[in-house]
């Protein structure tokens, strides 16, 4: 199976490349592109008394007259409704010549009890918002609570953002061609899509060589070559060491969790360092992690030199004074040559949306470490509000555009979350659940991370596992999750992935 997922600009240029080099002309897409959508409604509705195709004026309306011509031919009783006729001379003109079903005006339609309808009103590329006529439709069909087949896309949503343009209703199935959408996997976008089937319409894999699409859904098949497996030979600080810093003696426990999540996540020595008003009550929670003094910056220095470990957390319980952000701005510093890896979360974030400028400068610093960010949707907007407040990107496009202002990769959160790098690659979650929204359980995705760069991961794959495979351990847990489980949790989550080999791709 294949991750990749194409913008509706990328989708069309696959079509171009198909169809210039001679291996399926324009209407062979469409003609299979309906047989795939007439099929899989057959398949999924056994039951329909009838099927009432609504069309649209492009190539998404062209998809609809096949389907309904399909349905024709398998005896089903099909209707066809539309709101104007395709433009003459292209594919979608031919595929309405080619149906034998009378086309009704879409503004007739009424939805018929036990009939399902299917949608091809707009695909992917709709850019404007759904109104007149075809917003009218969809309105009956959501009053109606029929059950729908979508075309490619609920008409009304963004392929490129998942946002809804107008209107949009809530589908049973989606079928799309050759590759997912960002569209399927973003909010709300995701939610109206129901089950989405990927179709093979004749379009090969080799298009993507010349397209290279830069957007993936986060899934092991995409970061197991780069996944840690330790060597026969393996000591516990050949497999990673991480440092956590604690708050104070009254905010331990969120480091305490990133602590333990790194340990669980592989790497081979956790410490935490704490102030030394904070030891006793660390000591006497802490088993397998090590326990360091810190009370300065200098103290921080010192266990950089002496350990050298692969990745720090920094953020977990530390406070949102201005003295935090000074020592979290200084540990960029003093990490260069001392730690391979920062990740930033909780109150860190808050600290630098007041010293941007500074964050900025030191992470495009000569011999800055590598950076990882972990806004939820709070976070994100205090950091970033310009990016927050322009309605015209997606999230997508946000979080690929604080990666590059911030010259880190970025976890932006939430049930879509999306993972991207400084130049431009990104992943979107889709094993995302709600078990997750608990207390705790950010800190515990911040250890996953720091582990997995400990131990010699990419940024951008380690954060793109540890995303996976926090929501995967969360999953596995069922109902009644809370943070202090997630560690534990990922046991068979880490059990499955040792069962890919050398990187063998599932």
């Amino acid at each position: 199976m294949a991750f990749e997922l194409l913008t509706p600009t990328e989708m069309t240029e696959a079509d171009r490349l198909t169809i210039a080099a001679g291996l399926i002309d324009g209407i062979g897409l469409m003609r299979r592109a309906g047989d795939a959508v007439a099929t899989l409604a057959l398949e999924r509705f056994p039951d329909a008394e009838g099927i009432a195709v609504l069309a649209g004026p492009g190539n998404n309306g062209g998809d609809g007259y096949v389907v309904a011509e399909q349905l024709r031919r398998a005896g089903v009783a099909v209707t066809l409704w539309r709101a104007e006729a395709p433009r003459a001379g292209t594919d979608a003109a031919i595929a309405a010549a080619e149906c034998g079903i009378e086309p009704r005006p879409l503004a007739e339609y009424a939805p018929q009890p036990g009939w399902v309808v299917v949608d091809a009103l707009f695909g992917a590329g709709l850019a404007r918002p759904v109104d007149g006529v075809c917003a009218e439709a969809l309105r009956k069909v959501e009053s109606a609570g029929a059950r729908v087949v979508a075309v490619d896309l609920p008409s009304g949503v963004s392929g490129a953002g998942g946002e809804v343009l107008g209107i949009a209703p809530q589908v049973n199935l989606t079928v799309t061609f050759f590759r997912k959408k960002p569209g399927h996997l973003l909010y709300p976008g995701r939610t109206l899509c129901g089950e989405v089937a990927v179709a093979d319409i004749g379009i090969r894999h080799d298009v993507l060589e010349a397209i290279q699409p830069k957007t993936v859904e986060n899934n092991p098949a995409n970061w197991i070559a780069d996944f840690p497996s330790p060597a026969a030979d393996t000591h516990k600080y050949s497999r990673g060491h991480v440092g956590v810093f604690s708050g104070g003696p009254s905010a331990t426990g969120a480091a305490r969790l990133s602590a333990m999540a790194a340990a669980r996540a592989g790497a081979g020595a956790v410490t935490l360092l704490a102030p030394g008003s904070a030891l006793a009550v660390n000591a006497a929670h802490l088993t397998s992690i090590i326990l360091r003094k810190s009370d300065s910056l200098e103290d921080a220095i010192e266990f950089l030199e002496a350990r050298k470990p692969g990745a720090l957390v920094f953020g977990p319980g530390a406070g949102t004074t201005d003295k935090t952000g000074a020592f979290a701005l200084e540990l960029i510093s003093a990490a260069s040559g001392g730690a391979g890896a920062i990740v930033f979360d909780a109150d860190a974030l808050t600290v630098f949306s007041r010293q941007r400028r500074d964050l900025l400068q030191k992470a495009h610093g000569a011999g800055a470490p590598a950076l990882v960010l972990t806004p939820h949707q709070g976070e994100f907007k205090r950091l970033f509000p310009e990016l927050l407040d322009d309605k015209s990107l997606s999230k997508l496009d946000r979080a690929r555009l604080a990666a590059a202002q911030a010259n880190a990769v970025l976890i932006y959160k939430g049930p879509d979350t999306v993972i991207a790098a400084p130049d431009g690659r990104a992943a979107i979650n889709a094993n995302g659940t709600p078990l997750l929204a608990t207390a705790g359980s950010g800190d515990v995705l911040s250890g996953i991370c720091a582990g997995l760069l400990a131990q010699g991961m990419p940024a951008f794959e380690a954060a793109s596992a540890a995303v996976w495979m926090h929501a995967e351990a969360a999953q596995k847990f069922g109902p009644g999750l809370i943070a202090e489980d997630l560690p534990l949790a990922l046991r068979p989550v880490l059990s499955d992935l040792a069962g890919r080999p050398g990187g063998e791709r599932p």
